[in-house]
Parts: C-alpha cells; sequence; structure tokens
C-alpha cells in the first residue's frame, strides 16, 4: 500500500527524448529540461516542480531542474542516473513526462508533525511511498524531522517496522536458527561484526549479517568491509555464500531488504539525527528481512557515546525488546564499555585493518577490540546453545585462537567476490599532547568528527589511528593520534579542527 494513485494514460502525454546524464544523486530522480522546451512550457513546468516520467510500464516520479544550455535539446529530458536505472533506458527513448499526482501519504506526514500518532496503515502508505522512490529529499526530511522532534511510541515503533520489512525482499531459511548482532553506534572504531560473524560461521551457525554504511559515524561495518571484499550482494548471492560458509557480510542497501532504510538513513546521515524510534525500526527490520530468529545487540555506554547512561541503556533496551516480541525475534543484550573508541583505527580501511590483526592472531592487534569481539560472540553461542551460560567467550576465544575463525573468515571474503587488501592513505600528520600527565577522557564525538574531516568514509583510507588510552601517561609532544587522508585539502581541515578542539583529550598532570 502506497499514498501514490498514478493517473491512467491517455494517449495524449507530451514525449521527449531521454539523455543519460551520468549524474550522481544516490537514490534521488532529477531530470533537467529546457527553460524553452515546449513540455515545460505546455504543462506549465518550472525548476524543482514534481514530475512523472514514464517509459512503457515503468514510471518514476523526479525532481525537475531547468538549463539554458544547448547541450541539451529542446526535445531532451536529462536524466540523473537514479531515475535513468528505474526506467531501465536505453539512450534517446522515448519518456512521457506529466505533471506528477499529489501524494496522499504526505497528509500522514503532516498529522503527525502536529503531534498526531500514526497507525500501521498511515506507516505503510509512507514507506511504500519512500520505498517507491516517490518521495523527494525534502519529504524524506520532514518524516524524519516528524518523527524525532516527537517521539515514535513502542506501537508506532513496531508499525515502522513492519512497513519497512514488507516493503522490500525477504529471506527465509527454513528449520533454521538463524543468529545476528548490531551494535547501536556511537562509538567509533568498534568493528567487531567481520570478527563475530567468522568465529560464528566457523563453529557451524547460521549467520547472514547485512550491515549498514555510516549514518553519523566516520565507518559503518558495510564501509569497513568493502575494504576487505564486495559487500553488495544480490539475494541470490548472498544465499549462495550463506550455503557455502554459513556466514557473509552484506550491503543492506543492495540486497533490497528494508529498502526505505538506506533512502532515509542517507537523509539522517545529512541532518546528523539517529533517534531511538528509527533507530530501532532501521537495526530490527533489516534482521527479520533477513530471516534472523537470534540477535544480540551491542550497547555501549558512556559520557559521549550514543547512550549515556545505564538507565538510558534499560530503556532502549525494553524498546528493543517489545518491538522484537512482536515480530518473534529472541534478543539479548550486551551492555559495553563507551568511555572511548575501540581499537586503534577509525575509518573504514583503519577499521579493516585491526579486524585483519584481530583475526590473524598478530602480536599488536588491539586488545580491546578482541576482548569486546569475544564478548559479542560469546553472547551470540550462548544465545543460540551452543556454548553454556558464561563459557560462551573462551568458547569464542578458542576458534580465534587455533585459526578456525580467520580460515572461515578468508573463505567468506572470496565467496563474496575475493579477498582485497584495505587501502592506504598518502597523507598523515601526527596530532601531539600539549602537555605530560594522565590521559583522563577522550570524546567520542569529536574524535569521530575529526576523522569525518579527514574523509571518511568516502575517502576509504581516510580516518585517525589513536596512539593512546585512558589512564596512559603520556608527554608533551607525544603523538596522540594520527590524522590519516587522501587529498591534501581534507588532512588541512582534520588539522583546523584539532587546533580548536583540544578538549578531545583530556589530560591531567
Amino acid at each position: 500500500m502506497t499514498g501514490f494513485h498514478e493517473p491512467a494514460e491517455t494517449g495524449h502525454e507530451p514525449q521527449l527524448r531521454a539523455k543519460r546524464l551520468q549524474l550522481m544523486t544516490q537514490d534521488e530522480a532529477i531530470v533537467l529540461m529546457r527553460t524553452d522546451c515546449h513540455v515545460c512550457k505546455s504543462e506549465g513546468l518550472s525548476s524543482r516542480a514534481r514530475v512523472l516520467l514514464r517509459a512503457g510500464k515503468r514510471h518514476v516520479i523526479a525532481t525537475l531542474y531547468q538549463v539554458e544550455n544547448d547541450w541539451l535539446a529542446q526535445d531532451e529530458a536529462g536524466l540523473s542516473e537514479a531515475a535513468w536505472a528505474r526506467l531501465a533506458l536505453a539512450e534517446g527513448e522515448v519518456i512521457t513526462v506529466t505533471h506528477a499526482p499529489p501524494l496522499e501519504s504526505l497528509a500522514e506526514v503532516r498529522r503527525r508533525m502536529y503531534g498526531g500518532r500514526l497507525d500501521q496503515s498511515a506507516f505503510r502508505a509512507i514507506i511504500g511511498d519512500i520505498a517507491g522512490g516517490h518521495y523527494a529529499d525534502i519529504h524524506l526530511a520532514t518524516f524524519i524531522a516528524a518523527c524525532s522532534a516527537f517521539p515514535l511510541d513502542v506501537n508506532e515503533i513496531t508499525a515502522l517496522t513492519g512497513a519497512m520489512v514488507d516493503a522490500g525482499d525477504r529471506l527465509s531459511w527454513p528449520g533454521l536458527k538463524v543468529m545476528d548482532k548490531h551494535c547501536v553506534g556511537g562509538l567509533p572504531g568498534n568493528r567487531t561484526t567481520p570478527i563475530v560473524v567468522a568465529i560464528a560461521a566457523s563453529l557451524g551457525l547460521v549467520m547472514p549479517k547485512t550491515s549498514s554504511r555510516a549514518i553519523t559515524s566516520p565507518s559503518g561495518t558495510a564501509d569497513a568491509m568493502e575494504t576487505l571484499a564486495p559487500v553488495d550482494l544480490s539475494l541470490k548471492a548472498m544465499r549462495r555464500v550463506v550455503e557455502a560458509e554459513g556466514g557473509c557480510i552484506a550491503w543492506g542497501g543492495a540486497v533490497r531488504l528494508s529498502p526505505a532504510d538506506d533512502m532515509l538513513i542517507r537523509i539522517e546521515r545529512a541532518l546528523d539525527i539517529d533517534t531511538e524510534g528509527q533507530l530501532i525500526a532501521s537495526v530490527l527490520s533489516k534482521k527479520i528481512a533477513a530471516g534472523a530468529t537470534h540477535v544480540v545487540l551491542d550497547l555501549p555506554v558512556g559520557a559521549t557515546a550514543k547512550i549515556r547512561s545505564e538507565q538510558a541503556a534499560a530503556e532502549l533496551s525494553a524498546h528493543i525488546d517489545a518491538v522484537a516480541e512482536a515480530f518473534g525475534l529472541k534478543t539479548q543484550f550486551v551492555l559495553s564499555d563507551g568511555a572511548q573508541p575501540v581499537g586503534r583505527g577509525i575509518g573504514p580501511a583503519l577499521e579493516a585493518k585491526d579486524v585483519l590483526a584481530v583475526l590473524t592472531n598478530a602480536p599488536d592487534a588491539p586488545a580491546d577490540l578482541r576482548a569486546r569481539a569475544l564478548a559479542i560472540a560469546g553472547a551470540v553461542l550462548e544465545l543460540a546453545g551452543k556454548a553454556a551460560k558464561g563459557a560462551g567467550a573462551a568458547t569464542a576465544a578458542a576458534a580465534l585462537d587455533d585459526g578456525r575463525a580467520w580460515a572461515k573468515f578468508q573463505r567468506i571474503c572470496e565467496a563474496q567476490g575475493g579477498m582485497r587488501e584495505p587501502p592506504t592513505a598518502p597523507l598523515t600528520r601526527a596530532w601531539t599532547a600539549t602537555r605530560s600527565g594522565s590521559l583522563t577522557a577522550i570524546n567520542n564525538r569529536k574524535i569521530s568528527r575529526l576523522a569525518k574531516l579527514a574523509g571518511a568514509p568516502d575517502d576509504p583510507a581516510a580516518g585517525v589511528v589513536l596512539h593512546a588510552r585512558l589512564g596512559a601517561a603520556v608527554s608533551a609532544g607525544a603523538p596522540l593520534l594520527t590524522i590519516h587522508a587522501e587529498a591534501p585539502g581534507q588532512l588541512e581541515y582534520a588539522l583546523d579542527y584539532a587546533g580548536v578542539n583540544l578538549d578531545m583529550f583530556e589530560i591531567e598532570a
């Protein structure tokens, strides 16, 4: 169900020849037409109008922009890659262009803005239109804001989760206990997923892991894993990998599991918004769509993490549990230390290198990343009944220490399309301590911001590497971190930010 009702064709719709512009707009459909185009004149179309483009039985709603350049002919319509792909066009193919019909689901968004609660029917209409590409970015931003300023209740989160699941494809694994895990985020470098999947699969569990790209962080699991192996798997490829190796680490957006989620994530990332209701719906919709039956959730708690207190963690756990129960999903929660980043690297490739160090039992592997991954893997094993209560971490450690997890990870990477080496940034600059003393606090949010200014996650090799942890004795002039960048401008942005945010690190004499 959606709020979109396509008008019937009359046979007299204005026609134009489609021109591929190779304009990258992520998933937003854009069409360019000349101001003197006969269609613009006859239809009364102006810039930023929403238009319906049709090619045969295929259609897409796009935002119109107008140009006055001769490189676009009067009888041509220039399409962005998103619009071109949805219409599956050939160069020069004829398309029809008309005013877009009104979207009835926007009335539900407006109702939510004014404090009205939405039911399952309303969320199905909204999410159906989002997944169908009928919402412009301004509509997506309005929906996100409407669900943020006035928080969703548990009934609404449940309805939103169900709508997001139903808008895409679903995987099923009949008769199998299917495991999953997720960290709610807010902690830089917390890249446990590849390690946990490798351990679980090496011990015979089924773990088809779908992961998101970064929202407000310098790297998501999909971003880091992509530096090691392809993650844009189709449903068919994902099933093949899991049937062969027991697990995979795939980008959720590529397999159309809860497809509206990645559209919303793109806008949330631009707005730097990640509210509880949308977080829960995002996480659980992908778990349910991937066919998971059991999920372990890592909740880092710290003053500058996403979850600030144990009370907040308890409230979030209760809400997740309530929504998960409605879909028959069994959950277990791990409260972890969110006082400082995990591992050394922050940014896709740098985090991937930490993952490899742990999996290969390298002497210099980050001990905190290893310990955290073992705790979560242990919880997965206990929830699956693969280890006795309290014995999961030891069972996981055995699979890591004897090389089974590393061997399994390599096979998973090969099955996903081939293992590759993470890239290295050409530019680095150390940032040093201004005084001597004990390191008493690290600001997670500012460290994340620094890594993003250096270019992460868009530049895979960019980010920061930490050299000191809480409680360490540091000397004036000693490096606290090293900034990695792929371009001089981004390195300078990061250095400028570090220069005016000296409280990223608190050092007491």
